[in-house]
């Protein structure tokens, strides 16, 4: 397993989806991760800081975590099947470790309120570079972390409750 970091946000130009990039610790491997606008948003808010009066999903999680006297070691990207990727928590809890399936996108903003390494398998990153050799890499535009910045300055804490 290879730790890596966000490095940031991104937004597939032509698909107009949300990209999660991790890069690994030396800043040598790239990794885009597609993902969802609610997924991208849980992040974001990690990424910035963003204390929010009622706990969101995730953070939710990792308070259960805590409250059942365990905690998140890592999370690990494991495989990359047809497009998808797969990961899990891995949570030490009384008697060991136990590893929990997950979507990457849940699994890492979890680990960026934990502060818990985020770790993806050899196989995953040999995978994607031999598939960008044999495709187009997307672009992206350098204003899409600034996208992310003028989403969340336009949150506003008062209004955390769901309206329909």
């Amino acid at each position: 397993m290879i730790e890596m970091k966000v490095f940031g946000l991104a937004l597939d130009e032509e698909s107009q989806v949300p990209v999660l990039i991790l890069k690994d610790m030396e800043e040598k491997t790239v990794l885009p991760i597609w993902i969802g606008a609610m997924e991208a948003m849980a992040i974001s808010l990690a990424l910035n800081d963003v204390v929010l009066p009622r706990p969101m999903t995730h953070d939710l999680l990792l308070h259960m975590i805590q409250k059942l006297d365990a905690h998140v070691v890592a999370v690990n990207v494991t495989e990359l099947t047809e497009g998808t990727y797969y990961a899990d928590i891995e949570v030490e809890v009384e008697g060991g470790i136990r590893r929990i399936d997950s979507r990457p996108s849940d699994a890492i903003a979890l680990a960026l309120r934990a502060k818990s390494p985020i770790l993806v398998s050899e196989t995953v990153i040999e995978q994607v570079a031999n598939e960008a050799k044999d495709s187009s890499v997307p672009a992206f535009s350098s204003d899409d972390t600034d996208k992310w910045t003028e989403l969340l300055e336009q949150f506003d804490l008062n209004d955390t409750k769901y309206k329909m």
